[in-house]
């Protein structure tokens, strides 16, 4: 399969490097670049769950591509999907399926807005990644992938990119609701990344504090009452149990939202807690917790210099 990975930080690379040794054709996209130096010069080096590798594959600028694919991966922060999605329409075609695993909600409609719904697959990932030098990421996970077209009667050609991602072993999974997953990861990042970014602690660390079960409550709860306004169905008690399992596989990580502040960039907090806190506030509902942790978060962007 012909695949384009369009924003190729850690978990673009990780993904491209995957279904790369699973003999797919992968090229690489992004906008930086000392990324794309390295990896032209000297290839993709990745550690993948502890075992390190090195591998050659095409990467350029949106400009630079010329060719069209069978699939295009989404991995832009979620800031970033709009400019992404114009820089990337001359390699679009009307059979060009675009799979989005973008952290945080509403990214559909931004889709929409670029290529026809029958083409739009949306789903969620729990695998992680780092970028730790230019050309140098490191990639870990063991979780399912879990897609759906939006369109429901483009089930087959969805299946067709579950089992590439099956056979490239990064374990994709036909979603029957990938709203109520998506609704579901968004817990994660809205809990896990946003908690370590203000506390400055890794996951692990987060979950050993004596107020985690306080905390997960209080923002799981908020989710999940904004998520039933939106035909999303979440169980808090059943979330929190998720969230829990999730951290103990996940381990000793410092989640994406860290590792942008540490590096001074703008964060996705808009499109998490603070989605929640604004849907909240629309309909007439309360999210205390959600809209703290976005002012708290934006605050810390604040201190840092970072611009919004």
């Amino acid at each position: 399969m012909k695949i384009a990975i369009a924003g190729s930080g850690a978990l673009g690379c990780g993904f491209g490097y995957m279904m790369q040794k699973n003999g797919n054709n992968v090229t690489l996209i992004d906008f930086w670049e000392d990324h794309i130096k390295a990896i032209q010069e000297t290839g993709l080096t990745i550690t993948v769950n502890g075992k390190e590798d090195n591998i050659a594959i095409p990467i350029g600028k949106p400009s630079e591509v010329k060719d069209t694919f069978d699939a295009v991966f989404i991995f832009t922060k979620s800031m970033g999907l709009r400019h992404m999605l114009e820089e990337i329409k001359h390699i679009l075609t009307e059979d060009t399926k675009v799979i989005c695993l973008l952290n945080g909600l509403g990214h559909a409609k931004t889709i929409s807005e670029y290529i026809p719904e029958k083409n739009i697959i949306m789903g969620t990932t729990v695998w992680t990644g780092g970028l730790d030098a230019p050309g140098k990421t490191h990639f870990m996970g063991e979780g399912p992938v879990e897609i759906q077209n939006a369109d429901v009667n483009e089930k087959e050609g969805t299946l067709q990119i579950v089992k590439m991602m099956s056979d490239s072993g990064l374990n994709g999974v036909y979603s029957e609701d990938v709203h109520f997953t998506t609704w579901r990861k968004a817990c994660v990042n809205g809990t896990m990344n946003a908690l370590c970014s203000l506390l400055d602690c890794n996951i692990k660390e987060l979950f050993e504090t004596t107020d985690i079960d306080g905390l997960l409550k209080g923002i799981v709860s908020e989710f999940s009452l904004v998520a039933k306004t939106e035909g999303a169905n979440l169980n808090v008690e059943e979330t929190i149990s998720y969230l829990k399992a999730t951290a103990e596989k996940v381990g000793a990580h410092y989640p994406s939202m860290h590792q942008d502040l540490k590096n001074k960039r703008l964060t996705e907090i808009d499109f998490l807690n603070g989605t929640v806190a604004k849907e909240a506030e629309n309909k007439g509902l309360e999210a205390p917790y959600s809209k703290l942790i976005t002012q708290l978060v934006h605050a810390k962007e604040d201190i840092l210099g970072i611009k919004r």
